[in-house]
């Protein structure tokens, strides 16, 4: 593994934060990729594409705030889109690249969806693996179930069979991805417990959506992708909850009118570490 890992110093209104991130490949090349992982998970997530693409493109992987090797907000109602965005504006100052590519899984991809909707963005093409603007709520309240389980375990193979049993919908994955999968979001506590990397406070603004306000949040978000003209692709799995297939085909007749892809046999989100998924990218950013 040819990375680095770095940080960059970001604000929010209750103050500065650090945000890790992995860096692959040249750091002179000009070509630039930033892969943002969903609500869940970390910049771990795209090392197999990484590695595919390091000597195309300069690979930037993020752990947004909140999870991974980055701080925890002191704030946890800040942990949202609009705190995201501002702080990808920050590590894209830090890198100095005129355009990039961009690859989101779930909630990485409206991250990138908005700020692509900027005037002035930097954005050359869009991946959006597995979301849209509109999105199931029920599947929402799934999610914020799931993060706000304060789960611990007392070895890592429990921890694992944890990911694996809350992680179905991601597809088939031999034993060493899940392995890979549960290890890249596990981390010792300091009673020796595993316990998930990231901040039980995320779940916060998660559960306080409701029916209205995310249908609030579905009108800005269509609005934003309709303000997007960088060439775009949206991966859909086939069976996924919070993606429907009714969405992912109107985003392919409006806005920048999305390729659609649709994996088999997996809901949400594509993981991304199949070698069929990684070509489909491969394929598209280097077209």
């Amino acid at each position: 593994m040819t990375f680095t890992r770095q940080s960059v110093q970001c604000i929010s209104p209750a103050g500065l934060h650090k945000m890790s991130y992995k860096e692959w490949g040249d750091p002179d090349n000009t070509k630039v990729l930033i892969c943002v992982h969903g609500i869940t998970r970390v910049a771990d997530d795209f090392d197999a594409i990484a590695q595919a693409l390091e000597q195309d493109y300069r690979v930037i992987c993020p752990d947004v705030v909140g999870r991974g090797q980055s701080d925890f907000l002191s704030n946890p109602q800040l942990y949202q889109i609009p705190q995201y965005v501002s702080d990808m504006v920050t590590l894209l100052a830090r890198l100095n690249a005129k355009t990039v590519d961009w690859l989101g899984t779930s909630m990485g991809g409206l991250i990138g969806l908005i700020l692509a909707s900027m005037k002035g963005n930097p954005i050359r093409k869009m991946i959006l693996n597995d979301v849209g603007p509109s999105l199931n709520f029920d599947g929402l309240r799934r999610i914020g179930e799931l993060i706000a389980q304060d789960v611990r375990f007392d070895t890592f193979e429990e921890g694992e069979l944890f990911i694996r049993n809350v992680s179905q919908s991601f597809g088939k994955h031999s034993d060493a991805q899940w392995r890979k999968l549960a290890r890249d979001v596990l981390k010792q506590n300091a009673e020796g417990k595993w316990v998930r990397h990231y901040d039980l406070g995320l779940a916060i603004p998660v559960q306080a959506t409701t029916a209205e306000t995310a249908k609030l949040a579905e009108q800005m978000l269509w609005a934003a992708y309709d303000a997007m003209t960088c060439e775009t692709l949206l991966i859909r799995g086939a069976e996924s909850d919070l993606l429907s297939a009714d969405t992912a085909q109107v985003m392919h007749s409006r806005g920048p009118r999305a390729k659609v892809c649709e994996i088999q046999g997996v809901g949400h989100a594509p993981s991304l570490v199949q070698e069929d998924q990684i070509a489909i990218v491969r394929e598209f950013l280097l077209s």
